[in-house]
Formats: structure tokens, C-alpha cells, sequence
């Protein structure tokens, strides 16, 4: 397998030498080409739905640092907006959306078939990365988990617990099923064009799971995950999935297990030391440096990404944070964790 792409390695299971490494987020606004870029485009979606300028920013980050993979650039709420929400961006504050609260929100849905007249813009974005990314370098589609896009869907918002959405969980299970039932179905579709269109790789964020326990994780973040990696397989053999249930903690065990997804990726609260123990003995595991140290660098920058180097250096292993990177990182630091986790490269 030496002449394959290290990401496609370490997902098949491959132990290698020095850890391939890309960053969540890293097409972002940390970097000054992309907030040019983004000028450019007027706005956040208009930058989503024009290939030319997602590829662009997609490629950005390849040509600064030389990154194992790109991430297709795109956002988890174009997916709800393709089943006919209403989503918009408020500077300094995020994103906002129509609700679904009733039955009647739900039944005003579009079927799962009519995304793709709302998303053909991002197919054509990775078919244009699938032709101008360096030949060693990973194209990674992806899509928010159904879980994490049902809570903003619900709430209109982004929330600190996801309350609204455990409240209609709570309160009318079978709408809240329903919703989690028409998301998984739009995953898959959408997630599977992508791969049509040349993704190697697809990554599904659940950004939020940290907030489901018990029963709650097993159906609303477990079991789409399966359903979603399994029906992707069915489609497309071979394709690697890597699932992110941010903040599991004791739940991220068995994880890889009960969904089928070739790689488990990590948030930083769990010990990497523990997380190669208990996780990565299912497989591949990524992450998961704090996202913290490209804001402060310095010395705890190297000293904690050799940590994770090492704690994972047993088994296969991608390396990155342990959440997207924020706007205030600086690139140099980016560049020196880079050098960092490469320096036993020959």
C-alpha cells in the first residue's frame, strides 16, 4: 500500500511511521487569502453555492501547508435549506433558521430527492477539487450528523444545550424521530453524490452528541451513523467514513463498533493516552490536539502534539484538533505544529 495516499492508509488500518495530518476548519477565516476570498463572494452562502471560490478556499490551506487532505468547503445547514428551511447568517453571531416545532413544519418539508436541486453548486465544487488537488492529497467530503442538524433545526439557532431540541425529543418522540428519520435519508443522498462527484473519503459531524446519554445516544446518534455509513457502503465499496460524536467521552468505546465507521475522530477532552487504550483498538483514530495551542504555540504547542504523536503511535492514527480551529489562530502556529508532527518524516 506504500504507493496509496497516507490518509487512505491509516483509514484501511495502516500503522505508519509519521501520522498524515489535515484540521477541521482549516479553509477559514485564520487565513488572510481566505478572508480576501470571502470578500470576494459577498457572503458566507454565496461563498458555499459558487464552486469556483469554495474550491478556491478548499485549496487554500493545501498550497500554505501542504496538508494530507482537503476538506470540501461547505456548511452541515445547507442540508436543512435544501429540504426547504429558510437559513441565514448574522455577522458576529451565526447562523439562523426557520423552525420545525409541529407537525405542519415537518409536512412543509421537501422530499429528500429535491436536494440536489439546491446542492448541485457543491457537487460542482468537488468535482473541480477532484481535478486540481496534488495527487497525494486526500479529498474529504462530509455532512452534519442528524442529530446536530436536527438541534438547529429545532431551535433556529445554534444553543448551549441544545435544549429546544431535547424538549421536542421529550415532548412528541415521534415528530423528533421523524425529523432524525428525513435527515438520515438527505445524509445519505447528499453524502453519496458527493462521493460521485470524487470525495475519497466522507466525514460525518456530530457535533453534538456529547449532549445525548443513555437510550438517546443509542438512537439519535448511533444508530444513523449506522445507517448512514452502511447504506453509503452498500453504495460505494470501499469508501472510508470517519465519525466525529464530539464530546462522547465514555461512549466514544465502541463507537467504530456499533457504526461501521473506518475511524473514530476525537475532541480534546479525552486523554489521548486513554483514547488509544480503549478507541483506537478498533481501528483508526483522529485527533486531537486542542484547538487552543494555534492561538497560543510555543513550546506546550510541540510538547502536547508529540504527546498525541506518540500516545498514538501504536496503531493507525490521522492527526488533528480536537475541534475546528477559530479565527484568532495563528498561521504560524498552524505551520509549526505541521513541522511538529512531521519531523520523524525522512
Amino acid at each position: 500500500m506504500s504507493d496509496q495516499k497516507t490518509i487512505l492508509r491509516a483509514l484501511a488500518g495502516e500503522t505508519l511511521p509519521v501520522p498524515p495530518v489535515w484540521m477541521m476548519r482549516q479553509a477559514g477565516r485564520y487565513l488572510p487569502e481566505y478572508r480576501a476570498t470571502r470578500a470576494k463572494a459577498g457572503d458566507f452562502l454565496s461563498l458555499c453555492y459558487t464552486p469556483d471560490l469554495a474550491a478556491e478556499v478548499t485549496l487554500q490551506p493545501i498550497r500554505r501547508y501542504g496538508f494530507d487532505a482537503a476538506i470540501l468547503f461547505a456548511d452541515i445547514l445547507l442540508v436543512p435549506q435544501a429540504l426547504g428551511a429558510d437559513l441565514w447568517f448574522v455577522t458576529g453571531e451565526g447562523p439562523r433558521l426557520s423552525t420545525i416545532t409541529s407537525q405542519s413544519d415537518f409536512d412543509a418539508l421537501k422530499p429528500v430527492e429535491a436536494i440536489h436541486e439546491t446542492l448541485g453548486p457543491v457537487y460542482e465544487t468537488v468535482k473541480i477539487l477532484s481535478g486540481e488537488l496534488p495527487s497525494e492529497t486526500t479529498l474529504i467530503g462530509f455532512a452534519g450528523a442528524p442529530w446536530t442538524v436536527a438541534t438547529y433545526m429545532i431551535a433556529g439557532r445554534g444553543t448551549p444545550d441544545q435544549g429546544p431540541a431535547h424538549a421536542l425529543k421529550a415532548e412528541n418522540r415521534a415528530l423528533f424521530s421523524a425529523l432524525i428519520d428525513r435527515l438520515t435519508a438527505a445524509t445519505i443522498e447528499y453524502l453519496s453524490a458527493q462521493v460521485e462527484a470524487g470525495a475519497e473519503v466522507v466525514k460525518i459531524f456530530d457535533s453534538w452528541a456529547g449532549s445525548l446519554n443513555g437510550a438517546d445516544f443509542e438512537d439519535f446518534a448511533l444508530k444513523p451513523c449506522l445507517e448512514i455509513t452502511a447504506a453509503l457502503k452498500a453504495r460505494h465499496p470501499g469508501l472510508p467514513v470517519i465519525g466525529f460524536p464530539r464530546e462522547a467521552g465514555e461512549a466514544y468505546v465502541g463507537f467504530a463498533k456499533a457504526t461501521g465507521v473506518d475511524c473514530v475522530a476525537l475532541d480534546n477532552s479525552v486523554d489521548a493516552a486513554w483514547a488509544a487504550k480503549h478507541v483506537q483498538v478498533d481501528g483508526c483514530v483522529q485527533g486531537n490536539l486542542a484547538s487552543s495551542h494555534m492561538v497560543t504555540g510555543g513550546q506546550a504547542l510541540v510538547d502536547e502534539t508529540r504527546a498525541i504523536v506518540e500516545a498514538f503511535s501504536k496503531g493507525p492514527h490521522i492527526f488533528n484538533l480536537g475541534h475546528g480551529i477559530t479565527p484568532d489562530a495563528d498561521p504560524e502556529n498552524v505551520a509549526l505544529m505541521i513541522e511538529t508532527v512531521r519531523e520523524g518524516r525522512s
